[in-house]
């Protein structure tokens, strides 16, 4: 199994340092509204992730974060907390916002059909496992105290440029005007804000004598530090982690403890939608209840994320969804021979089985294991093991999504075939038409006819 590894900037086998236990960490979403159907790519990208693992034979420990406290606008130290700005939006409590989005949030990932991790966890939650971990760094001499807050000194973290390749020479003379002249470098990041008097910040906890609230950045570390233990073996999340948020929590789990914080780092790239940025601005955010209401499922959008590669950029169109969910019907239909006593070669369902698992295995290379099970659709008729391991492989819920028909749609079926075979087409038609009413069609073939799934 190889992977391709941000920190090397190369793809490598990946080896974990305990099969038994592979700790696996999914950066999750900032709770502060729906969703789109941009974020939840990342997280179908990373569920294909866990199940290449496990079909490798690894126990996987994985943890998914919520974020419902800390993440302001900028997504480094300026603006104001989302989880604020969205509860001022709808004139909600920010309790109230965390816990609607949250519970949003899941109920979408369980209809894609992911894995569910081994624990969610919020970041209010570890809130006071953070303070300890900004007190590990004030001991160790990593931070400094403005107005505002407790900041991290990256000039005393030699290697904090390398994960992302930063410039910090050209980022210290691109630095902004009202730069905060508080701050010793531009790269330095708050581990704590200061809530100002008569500042609105429901969220608040107590540090140092004074109210406040952590970084975002600070979250990750404190989770990852008491749930998995460093180092783990890979961090995943979107490829505009890589320059603030990640490296900034490499700076302070590796200062703060003396260990690597992942061994791999994957990240995802961006979706955008006919060809521009997904913004509310442009009109282009769709969520998956804007799908349903054209017509599409949570697996046509999961069918169509599968068709592309994690580190590409993906257009997203609806004449490219509407082909992902014909692709999705096919599937079904092939699924659908296991009861139509069609002929089964198992040496060719075998063959596919170790093609499919070599492309996966290949760095998530989903696309093309799809297109090696195109090969095999009109070929044969699948088992339930063949298809049990598609389920396992790419979370198409093909079994579930596929039943046998009635005695009386068989009947049906039947019913035709005499019709055709007495040159009766008036009658065949009528029949074939008739049946198509109860949301099947019929195909004949060599060996007679056979029933398929319309939609």
């Amino acid at each position: 199994m190889k992977l391709y590894n941000t920190l090397t900037r190369n793809t490598e086998e990946f080896v974990p340092q305990d099969p038994q236990n592979v700790k696996v960490y999914t950066c999750g979403p900032t709770v502060y509204g729906y969703q789109h159907i941009g974020n939840f790519a990342a997280y179908i990208y990373w569920d294909t992730l866990i199940r290449t693992l496990q079909s490798n034979d690894f126990k996987v420990n994985r943890i998914l974060n919520i974020t419902d406290v800390g993440h302001l606008t900028s997504d480094a130290d300026d603006g104001q907390d989302k989880l604020e700005k969205g509860a001022k939006r709808e004139g909600k409590t920010v309790w109230q916002i965390a816990e609607y989005y949250t519970d949003d949030f899941l109920v979408n990932f369980k209809q894609l059909n992911l894995i569910d991790p081994a624990k969610i966890t919020k970041a209010t939650n570890y809130v006071e496992a953070g303070i300890n971990l900004i007190d590990e760094l004030t001991k160790k001499g990593y931070t400094y105290e403005t107005a505002d807050g407790i900041y991290y000194d990256t000039s005393k973290f030699p290697t904090y440029a390398n994960f992302a390749h930063l410039d910090l020479e050209n980022l210290k003379a691109g630095a902004r005007v009202d730069f905060n002249p508080e701050k010793r470098n531009p790269s330095d990041f708050a581990l704590w804000k200061f809530i100002k008097p008569n500042e609105d910040h429901a969220m608040r906890w107590d540090y140092l004598g004074k109210p406040g609230y952590p970084g975002w950045h600070l979250e990750c570390s404190s989770i990852i530090h008491a749930e998995l233990g460093e180092p783990i073996d890979i961090h995943t999340g979107g490829i505009d982690h890589i320059p603030v948020h990640h490296t900034n929590e490499i700076a302070q789990s590796e200062a703060a403890f003396d260990k690597p914080l992942s061994k791999f780092w994957l990240h995802n790239n961006h979706i955008t939608v006919d060809g521009t940025k997904i913004s509310k601005s442009l009109g282009n955010v769709y969520t998956f209840k804007d799908l349903e209401e054209k017509g599409f499922t949570h697996l046509d959008y999961r069918m169509w994320v599968l068709q592309g590669h994690y580190q590409s950029e993906r257009n997203f169109t609806f004449d490219d969804l509407s082909a992902a969910k014909q692709r999705l019907l096919n599937y079904r239909n092939f699924a659908a021979l296991r009861w139509q006593n069609q002929p089964t070669n198992q040496q060719l369902l075998d063959e596919t089985v170790v093609k499919i698992t070599t492309f996966i295995n290949d760095n998530l290379n989903t696309s093309g294991a799809l297109a090696e099970l195109d090969q095999v659709l009109d070929q044969t008729a699948p088992n339930d093991n063949f298809l049990g391991f598609l389920d396992d492989v790419f979370g198409l819920q093909l079994i579930e999504s596929t039943h046998d028909i009635s005695s009386e749609q068989k009947q049906s079926i039947t019913d035709q075939q005499t019709a055709r075979e007495a040159k009766d087409w008036a009658k065949a038609d009528e029949i074939r038409n008739q049946v198509e009413t109860t949301g099947i069609g019929i195909r004949s073939t060599p060996t007679g006819p056979i029933w398929q799934y319309k939609n």
